[in-house]
C-alpha cells in the first residue's frame, strides 16, 4: 500500500500501523517498528496509546487490531447511503444470476466490500462485508481502477511496481494490467478469471457518476463452473444493467 503523508505525522503513523497489522495474524513490537519504519521510542508510545483507545489489542508479546476498529467500520457502513440504495438492485441481480453479489468501493488503495448478498445455491464464496480485496487481481478492483488516469493507477499500485502472483492466472505485468484496464473501459465490465482465488470467477462493473468517475462497483461471483466461458457475456450484460440502474438512482 502506498504510504500517505499528511501534516499530522502521528496520525500517519497510527494508520501505517493499522495497515501493517491488517493482513497479519498479530505482530510483535520488533516486527511492527521494523516493518512500518518508525523509531522504537515512537512505536512504543503509539502502541500503548492505541491499546488504551481499543484500536489495538495486546496478547502476550503480540499486537492485533482492536474491536474499536470493528465498531467504527460497522458505523461507517451504516452511514454509507449507497449501501441502502444499492440493496434492491443487488437483490434483483442475485435473483437473476443465482450467484453471490457484492457492492464495493475503493478505500485508500484497496477495494472493500460494503455489501454481500449470498447465492441461493449451496456453494458458498468466502467473502464478507468489510473484506479488503486485491486491487489488481479482483474484478471489483479492476472495475474501479479502469476509470482512473495512468497517474492515479500508478499511485495506487505498489511503489516497487511488483505485482505479486496469487494464482496461476494473476496478472503480474503492469503493462498487461493497463492494457486490460483500457479494454474494460471499452466493453464496460471487468473479469477476474480465477486471478484472486483459485477456482473462483467474478464479473464486475463500475458505477459511474455523471462526470465518469467510478464511485463504486458491483459484482457477481461464483466458482468456475457457475460462470463458464459460454455464459460470461450474458452474465456480464446483467451486471452492466444493474450498474447502470444504480448509477441512475445515485444521480
Amino acid at each position: 500500500m502506498k504510504t500517505i503523508t499528511t501534516q499530522i505525522p502521528a496520525l500517519d503513523k497510527v494508520v501505517r500501523i493499522c495497515d501493517f497489522l491488517s493482513d497479519k495474524n498479530g505482530a510483535t513490537f520488533s516486527q511492527i517498528y521494523q516493518g512500518v519504519g518508525i523509531a522504537k521510542s515512537s512505536t512504543s508510545s503509539l502502541l500503548n496509546g492505541m491499546v488504551a483507545h481499543g484500536l489495538l489489542r495486546q496478547d502476550n508479546d503480540k499486537y492485533y487490531l482492536g474491536l474499536r476498529l470493528y465498531e467504527f467500520g460497522n458505523k461507517a457502513v451504516e452511514q454509507y447511503d449507497i449501501k441502502k440504495i444499492a440493496l434492491p438492485v443487488l437483490t434483483a441481480l442475485r435473483d437473476k444470476t443465482n450467484l453471490t453479489c457484492h457492492l464495493g468501493v475503493l478505500q485508500g488503495s484497496s477495494p472493500i466490500y460494503l455489501t454481500k448478498l449470498e447465492s441461493p445455491q449451496a456453494i458458498i464464496i468466502r467473502s464478507w462485508e468489510g473484506k479488503r480485496l486485491s486491487l489488481y487481481s479482483s474484478g471489483l478492483g479492476k472495475a474501479l481502477m479502469a476509470h482512473l488516469s495512468d497517474e492515479e493507477v500508478d499511485a495506487l499500485l505498489p511503489e516497487d511496481k511488483v505485482l505479486t502472483r496469487i494464482t496461476d492466472t494473476t496478472i503480474t505485468d503492469i503493462n498487461v494490467l493497463k492494457a486490460e484496464l483500457a479494454e474494460i473501459r471499452v466493453r464496460g465490465w471487468a473479469y477476474d478469471n480465477e486471478e484472486d482465488s483459485q477456482g473462483v470467477r467474478c464479473i464486475a462493473v463500475p458505477v459511474l457518476n455523471p462526470q465518469g468517475k467510478a464511485i463504486a462497483a458491483i459484482s457477481t461471483s461464483g466458482v468456475a463452473f457457475q460462470i463458464p466461458d459460454d455464459k460470461r457475456e450474458y452474465l456480464a450484460s446483467l451486471v452492466m444493467e444493474a450498474g447502470q440502474q444504480l448509477a441512475q438512482q445515485l444521480k
